[in-house]
């Protein structure tokens, strides 16, 4: 009489191959640790504040004609795109000046995925920030409303999509600089220097400025900011993106993957 043994169970548990996390709750960990730092929240108070701030001057500065929801909108972009993309930056470095990229590969080890969820975690952070600046915007409009100060509820979707367009490009501009510095302080001063320096050259030697046309981000996204986009602007645009965005993004992507974790 023979008999046929059964795996205990704890066996099978054990030799069950574990589930990788979703990469919706990859994302979900990724905005947490976006938000729920120290650094990334004094960053989200000081944008509000920024922006608030310079909605709070366009209501009592100005031609009252100007002073339309559109222009509140772009009053509002234009003060989440100074420190936003920072957030972008951290989102990338911290897991390497703070040591935990070794705890973080080893419980994700495909590191692609990991980065995906960073993007896919800004993006989300830049559709909230253009929803919180339509409301700030709505709010400083009706103030000027209410004390007669102009306040026209003209707003195109266009003009919506600019505002997101525009805030999408300054954020992954941001975590490009990050995955392809992996250190933040170098990443903040070079993300804010390098442009600049580029625009006061291009707009000041004369011999750059057909080439700074094309790949002046500030010039090119312009256009965006004031919702003027028309022509070859969008051509333009395309090119300055690809050169500020897109090329340093692909190095980061590759230095994220390849970077030993120490």
């Amino acid at each position: 009489m023979t008999t046929v043994a059964e795996s205990p169970s704890y066996l099978t548990q054990q030799s069950a191959k574990p589930t990788a996390p979703s990469m919706g709750r990859l994302t979900g960990v990724e905005l947490r640790k976006m938000a729920d730092t120290r650094a990334g929240r004094w960053l989200l108070a000081s944008v509000g504040l920024i922006v608030i701030a310079l909605v709070t001057v366009r209501v009592f500065a100005g031609p009252s004609d100007t002073r339309t929801l559109e222009n509140f909108l772009t009053f509002a972009t234009g003060g989440v795109s100074i420190l936003l993309p920072v957030l972008g930056i951290l989102a990338v470095t911290s897991e390497w000046n703070q040591r935990t990229a070794l705890t973080t590969f080893a419980l994700v080890p495909r590191r692609h995925r990991v980065l995906t969820a960073k993007l896919l975690a800004a993006v989300v952070i830049t559709v909230l920030s253009v929803v919180a600046s339509l409301g700030v915007a709505v709010l400083g409009n009706l103030a000027a409303d209410l004390l007669n100060r102009g306040g026209s509820w003209d707003l195109s979707v266009g003009a919506v999509f600019n505002a997101l367009l525009f805030q999408l490009v300054n954020m992954l501009m941001g975590v490009a600089f990050g995955a392809l510095l992996l250190a933040s302080g170098l990443a903040i001063v070079l993300y804010f220097v390098i442009p600049t320096v580029w625009s006061i050259l291009g707009s000041t030697v004369t011999a750059l400025k057909d080439v700074a046309g094309w790949l002046d981000l500030g010039t090119t996204t312009e256009p965006l900011l004031t919702a003027s986009m028309h022509g070859d602007d969008w051509t333009r645009l395309a090119v300055s993106v690809a050169f500020w965005v897109l090329l340093p993004l692909v190095g980061g992507v590759l230095r994220v993957l390849h970077h030993e974790v120490k």
